[in-house]
């Protein structure tokens, strides 16, 4: 407990938890990806076929996530104490929109994750498009998803978060490599190009769904 009551020992819980939910999100976008060569049915009979293992990595990556959400903000109210607002100057060296905005777009992230649960997991806030079955008795994902974004505000929505979030990995990316301690003052240029190059990878991978299905390059046709 000693080492969650220092900055340092914060940080370093920050970065890690940070890392597993940067890794989460690309695993999460491979196997979304799958619905453009049609595989998603079966990757989701394939998740739902191993209830155990899906459960016990839903309650891990869910306490990461609420890890996250609780040090991040104890770590911004710190920082908040410690600079009052009485200082005339206020100095923001190499600051960045998304460096300056990461308690928002994390609460904006957290609000989304909810709406997306009950949405594509729980699936309670479109029950008439959310759990019909494929031809071999699957859940028919791919209907589902296609379905849901051709609603154009549920779309705009998803990618509007997926905007958030880009900004948010932009600057926490180069922040779980600060902490690390793995870059210096020469190579920061190469580590901030590094984290806006992965941002903005993640963020259109996650965007290329529901924008192909808007234009009605993807379509469900059964």
């Amino acid at each position: 407990m000693h080492f969650l009551r220092s900055t340092v020992g914060r940080k370093i819980v920050m970065a890690l938890t940070g890392s597993f939910l940067l890794g989460f999100l690309l695993i999460h976008l491979c196997g979304n990806s799958l619905i453009f060569a049609g595989w998603i049915n079966a990757y989701g009979e394939h998740l739902h076929s191993l209830p155990v293992f899906v459960w016990v990595f839903r309650a891990s990556m869910m306490g990461i996530f609420l890890c996250h959400i609780f040090i991040g903000i104890s770590l911004y109210l710190e920082n908040r104490a410690a600079k009052p607002s009485q200082y005339a100057v206020k100095k923001n060296l190499r600051a960045t929109v998304s460096g300056r905005t990461m308690i928002w777009t994390g609460f904006l992230i957290a609000v989304f994750l909810i709406y997306h649960l009950l949405h594509f997991t729980i699936r309670v806030t479109n029950p008439d498009i959310s759990n019909s079955l494929d031809d071999s008795g699957r859940l028919d994902v791919f209907k589902m998803v296609v379905f849901s974004f051709n609603n154009h505000v549920i779309a705009i929505v998803y990618m509007a978060a997926m905007v958030v979030l880009g900004l948010h990995l932009s600057h926490g990316v180069q922040s779980i490599v600060q902490t690390f301690g793995l870059n210096s003052e020469r190579s920061l240029p190469s580590v901030e190009k590094a984290g806006n190059a992965i941002a903005i990878a993640i963020l259109l991978g996650y965007i290329s769904i529901p924008f192909v299905i808007l234009c009605g390059i993807l379509k469900y046709t059964g």
